[in-house]
């Protein structure tokens, strides 16, 4: 490739290295994921919330808390999926907005992102 010649996408040994680094971060969202279910199981379950009721709005509180902790992992596993199929498709690391490819630091820190800081900033 000429040295003058702007990259349009990640090569391939690229993609399988970024593909390794999300698969690793999809395991511990999942695992994150059961751990808010589990805990969310348990506090619908115990014998204090059934006898205490919505009367107790500190298990209230926790209760909405570990939802919303559940439901944004479960949007952040969505995500990363998504990122997988974006590099089946050899399209990761594009920026949506304006065409060029994603610096491999910010992937690296958010690697289901689909924009540049610059567009990002810009945003």
């Amino acid at each position: 490739m000429n040295p003058n010649e702007e990259k349009t996408r990640y090569s391939d040994d690229e993609l399988a290295e970024f593909k390794l680094l999300i698969e690793n971060k999809l395991i511990k969202a999942k695992e994150q994921l059961n751990f808010y279910l589990t805990q969310l199981g348990e506090m619908g379950e115990s014998d204090d919330a059934k006898i205490k009721g919505l009367d107790n709005g500190i298990g209230t509180a926790e209760l909405e808390r570990v939802n919303n902790l559940a439901g944004r992992q479960k949007k952040h596993i969505h995500h990363l999926e998504n990122a997988l199929l974006r590099i089946q498709n050899k399209v990761y690391g594009v920026c949506r907005v304006t065409g060029k490819l994603i610096s491999k630091g910010r992937l690296k820190a958010v690697p289901h992102a689909t924009l540049s800081i610059h567009a990002k900033q810009a945003r």
